[in-house]
Parts: C-alpha cells; structure tokens; sequence
C-alpha cells in the first residue's frame, strides 16, 4: 500500500492556476460557459492528488460527496426559490410590487431606499438569499423603470441582503462563524456591529452620492407609464398580492425553516394567480418547473417578468455541483491544507494574521465555491494563531464573517454568486463595485488589526470584552 504524501504550495497551485486560466480563457475567447472548465480543473487536481500524492480514488470520490452534501440545503432552496419566482409572477405577486414601487420611489433615493429595504428584511427573516428572492426580484424591475443602472440597483440590494443576514440570529452563517471560532452567538453579533454598522454608513453615504446623480436628470415618466400600463393590461393588481412576501417573512420571524417557509409561499403565490388572474392548475404547475413566460408588447417589461421556474435554475445548480465538486477534491487530497500552512508563516504580527485570514477566506470562496467551507476551513486553520496572540475568538468569528460570507457573492461559480445572478439576473462582474458593504467589510477588518481597534482580549471573559 503507497504512502499518502503531504501536499505542498506546488502541488496545491497546478489545479487552481489551470482553472483561473481556463475560465478566463474560455469565457472571454470562446463563450463558454464555466462548467466543463471547472470540471476538466477537478480532473487536474484529483490526478494530481492520486498519481502525485498517492490519495485513493474512494478519498476523492468520498471529498467530492461531501462537499456537495454540505451544500445540499442550499441547493434545495435554490430550487424553491425557482417555483417562488414563477408562481409570484403569474399571481402578480412580482408586478404588483413593482406597480406600486414606480410610483412611490424616485430616481434620486431609490439606491439608498432599496438598501434599506433588505437590511430590514434580511435582519428579520436571516436570510440574503430570501431577500434577494423576494423583495430584491422587485428592486431591481423598479430600478429599471427609473433609469437606475442595473449593476447600481443590484449592488444596492446585495448589500443590504448581506448586511442583515451578517447581524441577524436567524442567519445560518451568522450561527456557524461563532460556533467555528469558539465563541457565543451573540457575542459574535455584539463583534460584528464594529465592522458592520460603519461598512453600512459610508454605504448609504456612497449611494445618496450616486442618487444625486440622478437628480439633475428628467426622469422619463413615459418609460415609467408604459411600464406601470403594461402591468395593468397584463395583470389584475391588488395591494392583496402582497401578501406572498409578508407571509414568508412572517414564516421566518416565527422560526420555521427556510424550505417549508419559501414552498408556503409558492403555494400561496399560485392561489393567487388563480384567484386573481384566473390561472388554471396546470398553468400554475407549468411556471413552478418551467418558468413564467408572457409578451406584453414591452421589451423591458417581458424581459423583467420571464424568468423562474424549477428548470430556470438547473443551470445555476449544476454550475454549483462543478465548483463543489473542485473544492472537494482540493479538501480532500490536502491542497487547500497546503495553501493555509503556506499563508500562515507570513502571519507575523495581528495585522498580517487579520490580512492572511482575510485573503485566505476571499480565496476559498473563489476556489471552494461555497462560503461555508469559506468559513469552516479558514476557521479551523487560524483558530491556534489567534489564541497563541491572546485575541478573543469574537475577533476571529467577525474576520470570518467579514470576508468569507459578504464576498461569496462575488463569485459567479460561487453558490452565492451564482444565487444571486440568477435570481436578480445581473453578473456579479456588474453589482460587485457598488455592493459597498460587502466589500467595505473585510478592509475595515485589516484597517482595524493593523491600527489595534477592536481587537479584544483573550483573557476577557467571553461576551463582556465589548461592554
């Protein structure tokens, strides 16, 4: 029997330099989509691991099952959110929200307004993906009625999703950074508003800058009207269509999960669509799996409301089960293992520990595809270090969540990033430079461990350092 090998910096850099270089070259040369290069990339590092490293082929196979397994939750609710999205549009759900948000939202503070909007809905149900999946889907149409570029609406949204789900207790995430880092969950909570809460500010501040942008300009109440008009013809509106997103809320702040919570709401969504637009059961069965589809004669309109459906978001899960399938072969042959050994010896004061954790989490988003493994691996790999220079595990918990959750978006293979293209229908190439919280997020970190603020004590009691 072969001895397993240590893998080394080398070895871990072969399959992700292949990737990095496939998928540019791939996608901007030929227009190809990501999959078959991140699958042909798992191919490079499970030989590497195998031929290289002497890992056995049940090693990979059992890696590459467990990381898909760790995701399964995610992917479930993936594919709910695309029977939510089909139902909501042929019950109006969608187009009443949007009707309504025309009218009463202008140009100038829509990006702070529909920012603020997610931070309150993702701060009740925990939840980015849910926020984006509900009240987001209707930014972004208002958004486009008001000439508010697609990649400003989008970021707007993302970071108030984001902010929201990183404060609230209902938050997987929010829940498994403490537990990771060995420290309370609302301790951690009590940590993050030191990021967080500032990241939100210059935001908001960044946002009413680009609002007054639009202030100078006319808005065209024509291209409102005809939205608002196309919406009329196409859709009986109610203000009773609303209460597809107020039940799943409310489904969320009375703790029910996540899957029973979104499903009530698809079903609910095409009661509506039969009671309102008098869809038949098989219309309604048809835009849950395939996805809602209808002409109104207006170009902005029909591409805003085609969308959903269960088969609208295979692209999106396969895309999802490719990258898992990466990230666990790297997990498994040790790879991933290698690059935190090789990070960790230039950890030598708490600024570059703080930047190394950093990069690291930024990293495994980007090469794992899931930001759980972004907080769990990272997590595991620099808990040592920061006990060894005293500082309190809330501090690793924040730098945990401050990196690996806000920039998972940021990836479009990332389960994250491909969440949120699908469902706001924007690459994260275009709402990336305007989702300021998230990326404002781990530079405060650095800033802070670099000048020594609020980095709290080990020997402080747990909880109390921020009293």
């Amino acid at each position: 029997m072969k001895v397993r090998k240590e893998a080394t910096l080398l070895h871990a850099l072969i399959p992700l330099l292949f990737l990095a270089i496939s998928l540019f070259v791939g996608i901007t040369q030929f227009g190809l989509d990501p999959h078959i290069l991140i699958i042909l990339a798992t191919i490079v590092a499970a030989t590497i691991g195998i031929f290289m490293l002497n890992c056995t082929w049940a090693e990979v196979e059992k890696g590459i099952v467990k990381s898909i397994g760790s995701a399964m939750g995610a992917i479930l609710i993936l594919m709910i959110i695309g029977t939510v999205i089909g139902t909501w549009m042929l019950s109006g759900t969608v187009p009443a929200m949007i009707y309504y948000g025309l009218q009463i939202l202008s140009p100038t503070i829509f990006l702070v307004a529909a920012c603020l909007i997610c931070c309150v809905v993702s701060l009740a149900t925990g939840s980015s993906w849910t926020t984006a999946g509900t009240v987001g889907i209707a930014l972004i149409g208002i958004g486009m009625g008001l000439g508010v570029p697609l990649g400003m609406s989008a970021g707007a949204i993302v970071s108030g999703a984001y902010f929201g789900d990183k404060l609230s207790p209902l938050s997987d995430t929010t829940n498994l950074a403490p537990a990771i880092a060995g420290t309370t969950l609302f301790s951690h909570i009590r940590s993050m508003l030191y990021t967080t809460v500032p990241a939100l500010v210059i935001a908001l501040i960044l946002y009413a800058i680009l609002g007054i942008r639009f202030a100078g300009n006319q808005l065209d109440y024509s291209q409102v009207n005809v939205m608002i008009d196309a919406l009329q013809g196409a859709f009986v509106i109610t203000p009773w269509l609303l209460l597809p997103p107020v039940l799943v809320i409310t489904l969320v702040l009375l703790k029910i999960p996540a899957l029973p919570g979104l499903l009530a709401g698809s079903i609910l969504g095409g009661v509506f669509a039969a009671i309102f637009q008098g869809a038949g059961i098989a219309d309604v069965l048809g835009v849950a799996h395939y996805g809602f589809s209808i002409e109104t004669g207006v170009e902005i309109v029909d591409k805003l409301l085609n969308r959903g459906g269960l088969d609208g978001m295979m692209w999106t899960i396969s895309l999802i089960l490719c990258a898992l399938s990466f990230g666990g072969v790297l997990k498994a042959t040790g790879l991933l293992d290698a690059i935190g050994k090789t990070v960790l010896k230039f950890a030598t004061n708490t600024g570059s520990l703080v930047l190394s954790t950093v990069l690291t989490c930024i990293a495994t988003n980007a090469f794992t595809a899931d930001q759980y493994i972004a907080i769990v691996v990272p997590g595991e790999m620099f808990k040592d270090a920061y006990k060894e220079r005293g500082i309190n595990a809330n501090v690793l918990s924040r730098v945990l969540e401050s990196s690996a959750t806000m920039t998972s978006s940021f990836f479009f293979w990332n389960t994250c990033g491909a969440f949120m293209m699908a469902t706001l229908g924007v690459s994260p190439w275009l709402y990336v430079p305007f989702a300021f919280v998230n990326w404002l997020s781990p530079i405060i970190e650095v800033i802070y461990a670099y000048v020594g603020f609020a980095i709290f004590p080990l020997d402080e009691e747990q909880g109390s350092t921020m009293a």
